[in-house]
């Protein structure tokens, strides 16, 4: 399968987002990079240019459905869009206080709302042209709540579970769907960690899984390989021994 030509990626200024548009980026390919820090935007869409891309840099937030659509609509119509990736994100940070009931409300605007307001305007316009992919990212850590963290869980689980659904009712329409469950990536939502990583990797490695993932149209795309394996086998278990497990892991806040 052939790279996508017109590709629109939310939180595209960091982390995954970031080395995603750059991976994407070559002659002939038009992105649209939407994110809410304009100096990294910047920094991103002048790497992407360097590689060939024309890129439009769109300063905006995530949770407010009404600029989400006329932003995706708009993009459309300059050039109809191939792929859709629905990847922006927020996480509580580190720490033992517990979330407060600001950060809850916060991750889940952005985490599972900003994915709505992002994947409803696209699949409304991949109708109209009867074509198209959307990208949605989830997390390891939508298989199972966790103390450390449980908006955060929430919120990804929410968006996996939802995306996982609209593959199979998408179909008709000839959109496919595809839900990304990443471990651990370098980001700024790891770099605030205070405990082990297992198989932390770079950007530019995950933007590479995704990739292929994408063009082979798999329905989950989780990596690591082993993280992904453990995680199913920790859902998987009682839970009484799951919360004696997680009792004891690094706390998320």
């Amino acid at each position: 399968m052939t790279d996508p030509n017109t590709v629109l990626i939310t939180g595209a200024s960091s982390g995954i987002g970031a080395s995603l548009a750059e991976s994407y980026a070559s002659s002939g390919k038009r992105l649209f990079l939407i994110g809410r820090n304009r100096t990294r935007l910047n920094d991103v869409a002048i790497k992407c240019e360097k590689l060939g891309a024309v890129v439009h840099k769109v300063v905006l937030d995530i949770k407010d459905p009404v600029l989400c659509s006329h932003v995706i609509k708009e993009a459309n119509e300059i050039s109809s869009l191939d792929l859709v990736i629905a990847n922006a994100g927020i996480s509580g940070g580190t720490g033992n206080t517990g979330e407060t009931d600001s950060q809850v409300r916060e991750i889940m605007d952005v985490n599972i709302y900003g994915v709505i307001n992002t994947v409803l305007p696209a699949i409304e316009v991949m109708k109209v042209t009867g074509r198209g992919q959307i990208a949605i990212m989830s997390s390891l850590a939508s298989f199972k709540g966790l103390p450390s963290a449980p908006a955060y869980c929430a919120s990804k689980a929410a968006v996996r579970a939802w995306g996982e659904g609209l593959r199979g009712d998408l179909k008709k329409d000839n959109i496919k769907v595809s839900v990304i469950t990443p471990g651990f990536v370098k980001s700024g939502i790891t770099a605030v960690n205070k405990f082990p990583m297992p198989f932390l990797m770079d950007g530019s490695e995950a933007a590479t899984i995704i990739k292929k993932g994408l063009q082979r149209n798999k329905a989950r795309i989780s990596f690591p390989k082993p993280m992904y394996l453990a995680v199913l086998l920790f859902a998987s278990l009682p839970l009484y021994f799951s919360e004696f497990i997680s009792d004891r892991l690094p706390k998320k806040s």
